[in-house]
């Protein structure tokens, strides 16, 4: 699609899908490239069995301090009983193992990866850029919240159609979430409107999950937190947010976790440069002129990127 269609209206489709395709982790036929042939055709896929129910109990205790101490959103984005989890690697180890987990970051390198071909003097580069974490958090929807007003993720990044999907999330459940304390209500297909389509509440289908599940969706699909309506059920998630490697965080995550604290945590190669420090090639990220792998934590592998 050309830059040039993006305003062309009439040239996008504008219904809504009727139902959210759910599979499960443990099918042997389940894989990367399924995953992105549904999130291509509907925007968004449960995945039931994402991650151990052990995992997500442990991540779930390691956020109750952080929920317990967050205070209303000022700008009013989240609704005031919303509760919300940042800087998450730094308080929950146990964390990394769904941020990495195969079967998400494998569809997201899919879907997101950034290839480029360049002239340098007389001769020609082509070279592949992986996605990066945008940000990371938990969210507790407590009882009487509203629902979120439905929105595109990728709205940060000042996307047209023709630069989508630039983003990608997972949504894992950390307790059970239905419609009635509050799960994610997602449009289906939603992502292929244009600009000019409004997204409607009686649209939107709840993507209930049980404990490990995830709903998986890329950044332009409308979706919202929903209201939860029960008096004594919070609901917990949390959110790993993926976009292009060549586009800024939303979450700054040099102040979130910076150098020392990264090292001190024994971050993974592959979990650092999740989190940006590794180098877009061909030259985007630079430290001292230098792949701040190598730089800051010493990493000299297939990955690291030499000038």
């Amino acid at each position: 699609m050309t830059c040039t269609q993006h305003y062309a209206t009439d040239t996008f489709p504008s219904e809504a899908g009727k139902e959210i395709t759910t599979v499960r982790a443990d099918d042997p036929a389940i894989n990367a490239a399924l995953l992105e042939s549904l999130l291509e055709r509907d925007g968004a896929v449960i995945v039931k069995n994402l991650i151990p129910e052990e995992l997500c109990a442990q991540i779930k205790k390691d956020l109750k301090p952080i929920f317990d101490s967050d205070k209303p959103d000022p700008a009013g984005f989240f609704p005031s009983t919303t509760k919300r989890a940042h800087g998450i690697l730094a308080h929950s180890p146990a964390s990394a193992k769904l941020v990495v987990n195969p079967l998400f970051q494998s569809v997201a390198e899919r879907m997101l990866t950034s290839r480029y071909t360049y002239w340098e003097g007389q001769k020609q580069k082509s070279v592949a850029a992986k996605p990066q974490i945008a940000s990371i958090v938990g969210f507790r929807v407590e009882p009487g919240g509203k629902q979120q007003p439905l929105h595109r993720d990728d709205s940060d990044y000042h996307t047209r159609n023709c630069d989508m999907p630039v983003m990608i999330g997972c949504v894992t459940a950390l307790s059970k979430t239905t419609k009635e304390n509050g799960a994610t209500v997602i449009i289906p297909k939603s992502h292929l409107w244009g600009p000019d389509r409004c997204p409607l509440d009686e649209e939107t289908i709840s993507a209930e999950l049980e404990v490990g599940d995830a709903a998986i969706f890329v950044g332009n699909v409308y979706h919202a937190g929903g209201a939860n309506v029960t008096k004594d059920d919070a609901r917990e998630t949390i959110g790993v947010f993926m976009c292009k490697g060549t586009l800024r965080q939303e979450e700054n995550q040099y102040l979130e976790l910076p150098p020392e604290v990264a090292k001190d945590r024994g971050f993974s190669p592959q979990l650092l440069r999740l989190l940006g420090y590794g180098l877009c090639p061909p030259a985007l990220g630079l430290y001292k002129y230098k792949d701040p792998m190598e730089e800051i934590f010493n990493v000299l592998d297939e990955e690291t990127i030499r000038r």
